[in-house]
């Protein structure tokens, strides 16, 4: 009897601490997920054995394009942390969850107050790219 008791008073224990969790929004405070933090400037978004994303790359390595540019690259495929961060960049281009892939690169606002832009495939990635580090320094 003493040990239905005891389980007794244990079930009513925790289920007042379950009531107060989620009365208080405890659970939602200690099960949310953490803000997705972007990198700052220019990032590309890509898959490891995407064919479109090795077009990229080969343009990027073949016109030295990380020594005229400076960019973060960013792996999606095998990084939630890093789909996290594509999902909120393309939000900002108003762009839906459903209507992106990659090769994908975000431009982020600029100090002359530009619009952040975002680029889908290939073709698109390398001209912007070729545009960039065919424009001259300051």
């Amino acid at each position: 009897m003493d040990k239905t008791i005891a389980v007794t008073i244990t079930l009513i224990i925790l289920a007042g601490f379950l009531f107060w969790g989620f009365q208080t929004g405890f659970f939602v405070f200690i099960f949310s997920e953490k803000p997705v933090v972007i990198p700052v400037g220019i990032i590309l978004f890509y898959g490891d054995g995407c064919p479109h994303c090795k077009n990229v790359d080969d343009f990027i390595t073949a016109n030295k394009i990380e020594e005229k540019v400076e960019f973060t690259k960013l792996e999606v495929w095998y990084s939630n942390k890093n789909q996290a961060i594509l999902r909120e960049v393309a939000r900002r281009c108003n762009i839906g969850s459903n209507e992106f892939g990659v090769p994908f690169l975000y431009n982020p606002l600029t100090s002359s107050g530009q619009a952040d832009r975002c680029y889908t495939g290939d073709i698109n990635i390398i001209d912007f790219f070729r545009n960039l580090s065919e424009r001259p320094s300051n």
